[in-house]
């Protein structure tokens, strides 16, 4: 059932915790994604069976599938809107913190979602994002930031914090949204991220079932050399979730294909 907008006012803060992958139950640990990393991919053999298709296929096609998958990420980076075309729910992506405070692109997401807030736009924020070093999480590290710096007391702040990944961050939410209907459907969202990142959340969010739309963190497309290195790295990483899927799908690999899902 959905939440009278009465209730989320008064309870505008809502603290979630949806475990995916199993916990360590160390008692010392204070966090739950403390023994988790996103390194553990590479020892998983379906993620590694992925990653050899992907070379095969940047060899045999000279580099130009690759080539394609950059183009994709930037056209992305570059015509993604700054506020989303009506008023919806936004899901904010969290990023490594440093000294227990939101990095320089953090920073930047944060300041998009509270724009939009301000300038109602959206009255639902979820911010993603577990335990990545320090001692609290990246969301509830960016629930400070926006507190600090002017959220309007309206609107409604959910925090997922035991995700460790961007994949984990939509799947998380998924449960969230779900259990807040009547019949487990999915109301459109707002992706809201730095320009480099939006073209695999965006694939993301599409493979998990959301009606999401990217809007972008950096006013204008930054043109500097680390936002290139950036860019790269993600039309690698999309190359590689995408080719694998594909793969899994043309050769009937249900497990490998269910991964992302």
């Amino acid at each position: 059932m959905n939440m009278p907008r009465t209730s989320r006012k008064r309870a505008k803060l809502a603290y979630s915790f949806v475990p995916y992958f199993p916990v360590s139950s160390n008692p010392v640990s204070p966090n739950p994604s403390a023994s988790r990393s996103s390194l553990r991919y590479l020892r998983d053999r379906d993620v590694l069976h992925a990653a050899v298709v992907t070379v095969l296929a940047v060899l045999l096609s000279a580099g130009l599938v690759w080539l394609a998958y950059l183009i994709h990420v930037c056209r992305i980076a570059a015509r993604s809107p700054l506020v989303p075309p009506r008023r919806m729910i936004a899901l904010v992506f969290g990023r490594r913190l440093e000294r227990d405070a939101p990095e320089h692109d953090y920073r930047q997401r944060l300041r998009r979602v509270l724009s939009l807030a301000q300038a109602q736009q959206t009255d639902h924020v979820l911010l993603l994002g577990g335990f990545s070093g320090g001692r609290g999480s990246e969301a509830s590290a960016g629930h400070a930031w926006l507190q600090q710096h002017g959220l309007p007391g309206d609107v409604w702040v959910e925090l997922e914090q035991d995700s460790v990944d961007s994949l984990e961050n939509l799947r998380h939410a998924r449960r969230l949204l779900q259990a807040q209907t009547t019949h487990g459907e999915l109301p459109p969202v707002a992706l809201v991220t730095s320009r480099y990142h939006l073209a695999r959340c965006l694939m993301l969010a599409r493979r998990l079932g959301f009606s999401g739309l990217p809007v972008a963190a950096e006013p204008v497309l930054p043109r500097h050399g680390r936002y290139l290195g950036l860019l790269l790295l993600e039309a690698s990483y999309l190359m590689w979730t995408d080719l694998g899927l594909r793969w899994a799908q043309l050769i009937g690999h249900r497990r490998m294909h269910a991964r992302i899902s």
